[in-house]
């Protein structure tokens, strides 16, 4: 049966798409396939791991009958990528096998009954709604992605905070060590309210995202959160857990400021990063009147030194911090300066970009 004639183009891209969540191990055989379904004009190329599910709608112009099959997602899109660009490809249904055909290559791929797919399904009639520009939300995310945890024990930090409020919108990451927070300014119409997305999600939600003005249409379910990027569906389950009070661990009365060019900061880290303790990666802050030294040593007594001209005018310090987390902020931030804001030895730093009122980054010292 002849399911369906079309471009390895048209196909190649959606396929890259869901791809991205498909475990290559999974108990359920199943996970590691696709759902491939056509409704009168319209395909959907279907994933889903159980926590995530991505779905991507295409226009079917040419004439055909309704199906649902499911093939194997990695070897379907290894296929279409090693065809040539402009292949016209047909695919067809023969004994449990899916049939492509592309010039003169045949390739038979076993199918499972389609029916067996789990498909999470939502009511588009209910939830609450907000639409947020693509280049608004993928900026927010980016400049916190970072601090989430990896596999932390505590799993609600292994995920970013989503909190909508009547005029704004935040996100909030923190992996224990350090805490990020990025705000935009927003009319939502809704009452305050506190998600936490998965890790993967937010990961995935970011190679959708662009840089243009085109919107997001996001809708939050109970446990569950809906995300329409132009064609493509994700929704998601969000983590079930409290998300550390953010507002305590910001501090707000750190008077020693030091006003420095983002670009310099950098580079000069980056340099003495290179001689640091490879498992610990820690370096030296040692502030004086309008001038930063960077220290960086390692076990084998060897040792970085980099000095640097500041805005500075508070107390002498003397204080240590892990590089990585330094240089993260350093990297993700477009501002062309930063400010760091010390209390003592023994008390985090606080990092604000001037160009941005509503960013704060904490990060807490560790002893070197």
């Amino acid at each position: 049966m002849l399911l369906l004639d079309t471009q390895r183009d048209v196909l190649l891209q959606p396929l890259q798409i869901v791809s991205g969540i498909v475990e290559k191990r999974h108990t359920l055989p199943i996970l590691s396939n696709v759902l491939i379904s056509r409704q009168q004009q319209q395909l959907s190329i279907l994933a889903s791991d159980l926590e995530i599910q991505i779905r991507v709608f295409l226009a079917v112009p040419q004439p055909g009958d309704d199906f649902s099959i499911t093939v194997s997602a990695r070897k379907l899109l290894d296929i279409f990528r090693a065809l040539n660009g402009n292949a016209a490809v047909s695919l067809e249904s023969t004994d449990h096998q899916l049939q492509i055909r592309a010039q003169k290559s045949r390739f038979n791929l076993q199918m499972l009954p389609a029916e067996d797919f789990p498909i999470t399904e939502i009511s588009p009639d209910s939830g609450k709604h907000l639409q947020i520009n693509q280049n608004v939300l993928k900026r927010l995310i980016g400049q916190v992605q970072y601090a989430m945890a990896q596999q932390d024990i505590r799993y609600y930090l292994n995920g970013m905070l989503l909190v909508i409020d009547p005029q704004q919108v935040t996100v909030v990451a923190t992996d224990g060590h350090r805490l990020c927070l990025a705000a935009e300014t927003l009319q939502t119409g809704l009452e305050h309210q506190e998600i936490i997305l998965p890790r993967k999600t937010v990961n995935e939600l970011v190679k959708l995202l662009t840089d243009d003005e085109q919107p997001v249409n996001i809708t939050f379910y109970p446990g569950q959160v809906r995300f329409v990027v132009g064609k493509v569906e994700l929704v998601s389950k969000v983590i079930d857990g409290k998300f550390p009070d953010y507002q305590r661990v910001i501090p707000t009365s750190h008077q020693n400021i030091m006003t420095v060019q983002r670009t310099l900061l950098q580079q000069a880290l980056q340099r003495a990063s290179i001689l640091s303790n490879e498992k610990f990666r820690g370096v030296r802050l040692v502030l004086s009147r309008n001038e930063l030294r960077i220290l960086c040593n390692n076990n084998e007594q060897e040792e970085a030194q980099e000095e640097l001209e500041v805005d500075y005018t508070g107390d002498a310090l003397d204080i240590g911090f892990n590089v990585s987390y330094l240089l993260d902020v350093l990297n993700q931030a477009s501002s062309e300066t930063v400010r760091c804001h010390f209390s003592d030895a023994n008390s985090s730093l606080l990092v604000t970009l001037p160009e941005d009122a509503h960013f704060r980054y904490v990060i807490m010292p560790m002893r070197i």
